[in-house]
């Protein structure tokens, strides 16, 4: 999904740098070996004050203007080191400067992988990658930009309107975690505006909405928790059933990744959802989900499977830790405690194969661990369990659809649960699917890791497309 986890290097955050004798302002390029190569690109910019202020790029994803939250410069009689962390998503570097244009070092990112950076004059330019399922004007609908107000916000949308007199079955779509823009953006990739686009051509109105905070929807998304995305998802149906275009008994809601296990939740505690599309969703308890993808996404990075495999028990214990600390200094003491014991206990190869090579390694891990998790949205994220909402959906039509190489959502987990849930519940007309040779956004992937995202052309695969909208013809229509 696209969780707020260790599996991403993306984020907007402040980077800030302390004063050292050599300078390290500059574009630094580095190529990172895992799974293919992911080209990265250090900007480093000294102040008025002495301080830095840097960036990082990852041309291979389209992404660039990514910041540190935290960047230090130390210099000893060993020489200078530059060390950045993107804590809420568990990445860190450290490099020594080797000569006046190299940094050798180590990335790490739930697992330690050697890099090295280059100072170079000009930044490394990925190939363009064209995305040609985008879709471009004119189209054969109507397509509105909207904006309607409730819960003390505004929220700004599109609003796509079949060609024709009379009233739509409409469909709501909900972005996963993350500030998601209204065509959940991401790596360059617009697959909500691909949705909609089909299912527009089908038949169907569809509102596609800006997050909290995100392009013309106001309100803070970082203090917000899913809970709070339940509400704006309540909100966009209101707004719905004020548009004469739209049939008001046949609404419905499409959620990926974390908007899939919002649709549940919408649809069983109202009476007015038809139906449900659930692409990537969580069957299972949030923390057994982790555990599961942590394991994925390490194994997707080369460490062995045995290992990442004997690590989930010890990640679902920090995460409880993590869970039931009352405050961040509790949770960082529990924390190292239980990491420092667990180090202790655990063979070299284990350790090496996971990136612990020295006590600091654990330091710097439970100090990024504590800065992740303690954030309100991942506090509940943590504690959820799918399962209730699932089974008490009553007449609500359901098709939920999973990746076969997600390592995200795995399937092989969380599909079953889904089906357990939806059989024992009142639901009648339900459809579990996995769709083979698909990542976490539904495209044909080849190495299928998370860097491989913005490296497709495809933004999401023509099949599963196909599978929405035929079961939304046979069910809903």
């Amino acid at each position: 999904m696209k969780f707020r986890s260790a599996i991403c290097i993306l984020s907007l955050l402040a980077c800030n740098i302390i004063n050292a004798q050599d300078n390290f302002s500059g574009i630094w390029n580095g190529t990172l070996n895992v799974a293919g190569q992911l080209h990265l690109v250090l900007h480093i910019t000294q102040v008025t004050d002495g301080t830095y202020s840097g960036t990082l790029d990852s041309p291979d994803q389209n992404v660039t203007g990514i910041a540190c939250d935290k960047v230090d410069v130390k210099t000893d009689l060993s020489g200078s080191t530059l060390n950045f962390i993107i804590s809420k998503i568990k990445v860190s570097y450290t490099g020594k400067l080797v000569n006046d244009s190299t940094l050798s070092g180590t990335f790490t990112q739930g697992v330690n992988i050697p890099l090295d950076f280059y100072r170079s004059g000009v930044p490394y330019v990925a190939k363009q990658i064209i995305h040609p399922q985008t879709p471009k004007p004119p189209f054969p609908y109507k397509s509105e930009e909207v904006i309607y107000n409730a819960n003390g916000l505004q929220y700004g949308g599109t609003l796509t309107i079949p060609q024709g007199n009379g009233s739509f079955p409409a469909v709501l779509l909900i972005t996963g975690s993350g500030p998601q823009d209204r065509d959940e953006t991401i790596f360059g990739q617009k697959p909500f505006a691909v949705i909609a686009d089909a299912l527009t051509r089908n038949g169907f109105v569809v509102l596609r909405v800006d997050d909290r905070g995100m392009g013309n929807s106001t309100g803070d998304f970082a203090t917000s928790t899913t809970a709070d995305f339940v509400n704006d998802v309540n909100a966009s149906v209101e707004y719905l059933k004020t548009r004469h275009e739209v049939n008001d008994k046949k609404i419905g809601l499409l959620g990926h990744s974390e908007g899939a296990m919002i649709a549940p939740i919408v649809a069983s505690q109202r009476k007015d959802i038809n139906f449900i599309v659930l692409l990537a969703a969580p069957g299972v308890k949030i923390i057994d989900l982790m555990a599961e993808q942590n394991a994925a996404v390490l194994k997707s990075a080369g460490v062995d499977s045995s290992i990442a495999e004997n690590f989930k028990p010890a990640y679902k214990q920090i995460v409880t830790i993590l869970i039931n600390a009352t405050d961040t200094v509790s949770a960082k003491q529990n924390l190292m405690q239980f990491v420092n014991d667990w180090y202790s206990k655990t063979d070299t190869a284990t350790l090496k194969g996971l990136g612990f090579k020295s006590a600091n390694d654990i330091q710097e891990y439970v100090q990024d661990l504590v800065a992740e998790y303690s954030n309100p949205w991942f506090k509940y994220f943590l504690q959820f369990d799918p399962q209730p909402y699932l089974t008490k959906l009553k007449k609500v039509k359901v098709l939920a659809l999973n990746g076969s190489r997600d390592i995200q959502v795995v399937s092989q987990q969380n599909l079953p649960a889904v089906r357990s849930a939806l059989v024992q519940g009142s639901t009648k007309t339900f459809e579990v699917k996995e769709m083979p040779g698909l990542n976490h956004l539904f495209q044909t992937c080849h190495t299928c890791t998370v860097q491989e995202y913005g490296q497709l052309e495809e933004t999401i695969a023509p099949i599963v497309l196909q599978t929405i909208t035929d079961w939304l013809n046979k069910n809903v229509k």
